[in-house]
């Protein structure tokens, strides 16, 4: 993220961290309605748990370090950190899931490590990474999206499950979740069921649309307007969506023109699952991403990179939060690497 607009060697007036996260949360709307409106009630569900553990966790951890409240509640790290992790989490995720991904994302990731800045890993997927993990199972627990199958649960069937446990009699966690459409790709191209198989078929077909799975091209376009937005306000550097899309694009069209019925196209990729989420608002943590311009790039193309093979290969369904905590690690040597050279200094090696 940018903190002026400003070009060196020129001073302006930069923005507090309140106001770059309140635009944050608010470039985030528009695509946490649609994910509202496609899967239902769990996604309101994510967000407050993940809101009310967020903040209440960050007041124990100030407390117990003998830090002001006031001025860290209202910073809105907390906040974004609370929104990614819900957006991220299945909408059908149980309260106690949601709780865990939470308490790790602030108590472990962000002030077990000195707090806001210091922290060298992404909080949001650091949560998401632990619980993804830990309950693989309770981690599929997507519901399927508006106009597929019988469309997600009535609130009160969504509400007994997430906090209770528990469904009506009669009805079970099998027949009101459905995988996500890279899941379900993989899991065909696994069993020899090329893509136009597994589009055609009666039963998975009706999970994709015209480009990708139902609902998720309005999803990630969505966020792709509001991250656009964000660039337009000067409080994220382009450098980072931009390589890690163009990197994405070039590595998913090449393997879809060797081979079309086993890998899945360019802009499957780019408007499938958290794509677009991680491109705006989670590769660009201004804390654990690249500090330099050419780090910035290389740190993209990693992330790109490494999220391709494991959507492709590996055991998990979309390998983003992965990806993005592995170039975590390599941020300090990126940064020391591609350090621009200093205005009016002379290279002193020999």
């Amino acid at each position: 993220m940018l903190f002026s607009k400003a070009n060196a060697p020129y001073l302006s007036e930069t923005g507090n961290v309140q106001s770059l996260m309140l635009k944050v949360v608010y470039a985030l709307i528009p695509g946490s309605i649609a994910m509202f409106w496609f899967f239902g009630w769990g996604v309101l569900f994510n967000l407050v748990i993940a809101i009310s553990v967020c903040l209440i966790s960050e007041a124990v951890m100030l407390k117990i370090r003998s830090r002001p409240l006031e001025p860290a509640l209202k910073d809105g790290s907390a906040l974004v950190t609370a929104c990614l992790l819900a957006l991220a989490l299945p909408p059908l995720a149980p309260w106690w899931l949601t709780t865990v991904a939470s308490l790790f994302a602030i108590v472990v990731a962000k002030h077990l490590y000195g707090g806001l800045g210091f922290n060298p890993f992404n909080p949001a997927m650091v949560g998401y990474v632990v619980v993804m993990i830990s309950f693989p199972r309770e981690m599929t627990f997507w519901t399927p999206p508006m106009g597929v199958a019988q469309g997600w649960p009535e609130f009160a069937d969504a509400f007994s499950f997430v906090f209770l446990g528990s469904l009506p009699e009669g009805i079970s966690i099998d027949s009101i979740t459905m995988a996500t459409p890279i899941d379900t790709l993989k899991t065909q191209i696994n069993l020899e069921h090329d893509i136009a198989f597994t589009r055609a078929h009666r039963v998975y077909g009706e999970l994709f649309g015209t480009v990708t799975g139902v609902g998720w091209e309005w999803i990630n376009g969505l966020y792709l307007a509001g991250g656009l937005w964000l660039i337009k306000q000067g409080v994220i550097d382009k450098r980072l969506p931009l390589s890690f899309l163009i990197s994405l694009i070039l590595i998913s069209n090449l393997f879809a023109v060797i081979d079309y019925a086993s890998f899945s196209s360019a802009l499957f990729h780019t408007l499938s699952g958290g794509t677009m989420l991680a491109a705006f608002f989670i590769i660009t943590d201004p804390v654990t991403a690249s500090t330099t311009p050419r780090g910035r790039i290389i740190y993209g193309a990693g992330i790109a990179a490494i999220a391709y093979i494991i959507r492709t290969w590996g055991g998990y369904p979309d390998g983003i939060a992965f990806a993005v905590l592995l170039m975590n690690m390599t941020v300090p040597l990126l940064d020391h690497y591609t350090r621009p050279r200093t205005y009016g200094a002379q290279d002193t090696n020999p």
